[in-house]
């Protein structure tokens, strides 16, 4: 998996996406735990083979769906945040606060968060997990971005972005911070 996943559009193959939609809808139902390769194929009306040859085992099945969604919710970051405020400073805050809230209030990704810390760890805290690597790699672009914009000397963002990322986990992962954020505390 490369730190560019969020940015790179996944196949637009049809059956890969009403598998993914199939594991969307039944991860947010029983969670992962209590899904299986079967399950899913059958929620999506195709084999448990075609499952196999299209995304995967079950943890690439779990991570190929989490992708989508962080895929997804980072155009919506993108959106309310870069097109909003002109300030680097403000992109950042906002930014924090809108991806907690979005997080948080996403019904598959919270509610896994939520239903599942366990399972949802990997993901977000190791260093080469994929969902990790996704956000490290957005923010190490968007940083990229924006010194470049400004006019800023070139040097690498990946350590300030990999701390942004972590930080933001360490909110995620303790309940009392990310689901007691309110509108007032930005």
């Amino acid at each position: 998996m490369t730190e560019r996943a969020l940015d790179a559009a996944p196949s637009a193959d049809a059956l890969t996406e009403r598998i993914l939609d199939a594991a969307r809808e039944q991860f947010m139902t029983f969670g992962p735990r209590r899904s299986t390769v079967d399950d899913v194929a059958k929620r999506a009306r195709v084999s448990r083979v075609m499952v196999y040859r299209r995304i995967g085992n079950k943890e690439a099945l779990v991570s190929a769906c989490l992708l989508r969604e962080y895929r997804r919710f980072v155009g919506e970051v993108d959106e309310a945040v870069v097109a909003q405020l002109p300030a680097m400073e403000d992109r950042i805050v906002e930014g924090f606060v809108v991806v907690l809230r979005h997080i948080r209030e996403h019904p598959l990704i919270g509610g896994l968060m939520r239903l599942e810390p366990k399972t949802m760890l990997p993901f977000l805290t190791l260093g080469s997990g994929p969902a990790f690597l996704a956000m490290r790699g957005y923010l190490t672009d968007r940083l990229r971005r924006a010194r470049r914009a400004e006019g800023r000397q070139e040097s690498d963002p990946t350590p300030v972005a990999e701390l942004m990322v972590r930080i933001t986990v360490s909110f995620l992962l303790d309940p009392v911070s990310c689901f007691a954020l309110d509108e007032d505390d930005h």
